[in-house]
Order: structure tokens, then C-alpha cells, then sequence
């Protein structure tokens, strides 16, 4: 939830008081870092409702949907600063790894969630 405030800080900061210079060269998609913001958001919605729930999860589900629920939405925040993000093959493989993480753990969560519904 801190990077959802934070994004939110610095997105307000970049069209409130742009800086000369620094603007389109800082903050280079303002789209992508509000794809980001929206994320965080919902990624912390998703371990706040998982949470609430109230059945007990797999500690490896619960940090993996933790884990996934910074690093997916992080990809959108890096694509925000770097033009040629989605060309650069590091960023493609932590954008796969993030992937796979956060599937793990949303699998994890789902199978214990259907195992208690039954």
C-alpha cells in the first residue's frame, strides 16, 4: 500500500509542478506508471481480501501473492522511467518471474479456497 501512495505522490508531483528538464525525460510514460498505480492497488485489495477471508492459507501461497503483489505491478513502475523496457531481456525475464510467482500463489490461495468450499 506504501507504493500505491507513493506512485499516487509522484504522478500528482510530475503534472502539478513540472520541473524543466527533468519531465518526459524522468517520468517518461505517465500512462504505464498509472497501469502501476492501479495495480498496486488491486494487488493489495487481493492480500487484504485473502486476508479477511479468515481461513487459514499456505505460508508459500501467501508469500508468493505478497511477493508477486509488488514485483508485478513494479514491472509497470521500471517500464514508466525506461522507453525501451519491454526490449531489454532482464526485464523480460523478472516479468516472467513475477509472473510465475504471482501464479503460484494465486493457484495456492484458490486450491485452499475451493478445499474449504467443499
Amino acid at each position: 500500500m506504501a507504493a500505491l501512495i507513493l506512485s499516487a505522490w509522484l504522478m500528482t508531483f510530475a503534472r502539478w509542478f513540472p520541473i524543466e528538464g527533468i519531465d518526459g525525460k524522468f517520468l517518461v510514460d505517465y500512462k504505464t506508471m498509472i497501469r502501476a498505480h492501479v495495480d498496486y492497488a488491486l494487488m493489495a485489495l487481493f492480500n487484504l481480501g485473502f486476508y479477511g477471508v479468515g481461513i487459514e492459507l499456505p505460508v508459500i501461497a501467501c508469500w508468493c501473492v505478497a511477493i508477486g503483489g509488488f514485483a508485478n505491478p513494479t514491472v509497470f513502475v521500471i517500464a514508466a522511467f525506461d522507453p525501451d523496457f519491454w526490449n531489454k531481456t532482464q526485464w523480460k525475464i523478472y516479468s516472467a518471474l513475477s509472473f510465475v510467482v504471482t501464479t503460484i500463489g494465486f493457484v495456492g490461495v484458490g486450491v485452499a479456497l475451493l478445499k474449504h468450499a467443499l
